[in-house]
């Protein structure tokens, strides 16, 4: 009886070692989330990365601030990069070159055009981060701005900062020059964050933007209509490898907890609190992802 005792107990024994090997190698896998090169798409990758790491085993590594769109795009199909948050008319008119259309066809498309190269995209966030053009008052009250056409008329005697890929992208500055016949003094290529101090340091005279950007609320901008509806809808949703979601399906809908959970001027506030307040984008994200009740203190 008592062997009997003490051969139950090993094998027992070994049932948990075995048990706590499995967890153990479960718990050692990793996916990796990564970013563009703004505050905005690095708080909303801490927000996904910190979403897995609360309801699975994952390890997450986190690789944000990676670049611009292409960069991360680029990581993401070389597998680098497993998942990281991107914008509908991002993905149909930059790296697809697909017209797009309004915010729901731009999202059908999206979803249509990533599962051909085996990319998910999931459930909007709930904001659309265009971009748009934003001056000082000052310069707006001296030259009469209010939309995209009347800058047309002084367009030559001012300088445009913005993004280096805003640049070159055919949803950015050479689209507008052929809708609106745009032509800048000069044109400088800059960093997002150097920005909107060059604006209102009076270096450059208009910066393209984004219409969640905190800065905007910070230095109290004017924000250009564009009256001729270039800019296509941005939707903000998260991007996964469809192999990783094959090999973890419980992925979609836990990064779906965030669709639909922040609008615009959410989005604004939270780049604030980093772009004015100095906080840590992730900081800023777990707190955002406490106060909704999607993860725990």
């Amino acid at each position: 009886m008592k062997k009997n005792l003490i051969m139950w107990s090993l094998v027992g024994a070994l049932m948990l070692t075995l048990v706590g090997c499995r967890s153990a190698a479960k718990s050692g896998e990793t996916i990796t989330v990564g970013s563009k090169n703004f505050t905005e798409n690095i708080i909303v990758a801490h927000m996904m990365a910190d979403l897995v790491e609360a309801h699975t085993d994952l390890n997450v590594d986190r690789k944000v601030n990676l670049g611009g769109s292409n960069v991360a795009w680029t990581a993401l199909e070389n597998n680098d990069i497993q998942m990281y948050p991107d914008y509908s008319g991002t993905i149909v008119a930059n790296y697809y070159q697909e017209a797009t259309g309004t915010s729901g066809e731009t999202l059908a498309k999206t979803l249509e055009l990533t599962a051909e190269d085996n990319i998910k995209a999931l459930g909007s966030l709930g904001f659309n981060n265009t971009y748009t053009l934003a001056v000082t008052k000052e310069t707006a009250q001296k030259y009469n701005l209010k939309t995209y056409s009347d800058l047309v008329e002084v367009s030559d005697q001012l300088i445009l900062g913005c993004e280096f890929e805003f640049k070159d992208r055919p949803d950015g500055y050479p689209g507008l020059q052929t809708t609106y016949n745009l032509n800048f003094k000069e044109v400088k290529g800059m960093d997002h964050g150097i920005m909107f101090r060059s604006l209102v340091e009076g270096e450059v005279d208009v910066v393209d933007a984004y219409a969640t950007d905190g800065q905007i609320k910070v230095f109290d901008l004017v924000i250009l209509e564009d009256d001729r509806e270039f800019f296509p809808p941005y939707d903000c949703l998260p991007l996964i490898r469809q192999d990783t979601l094959d090999k973890y399906p419980e992925l979609e809908e836990i990064l779906n907890k965030l669709a639909g959970k922040i609008n615009e001027a959410d989005m604004q506030e939270l780049n604030a609190k980093v772009d004015d307040k100095g906080m840590k984008e992730d900081v800023v994200a777990h707190d955002f992802l406490v106060s909704a009740g999607l993860i725990e203190e």
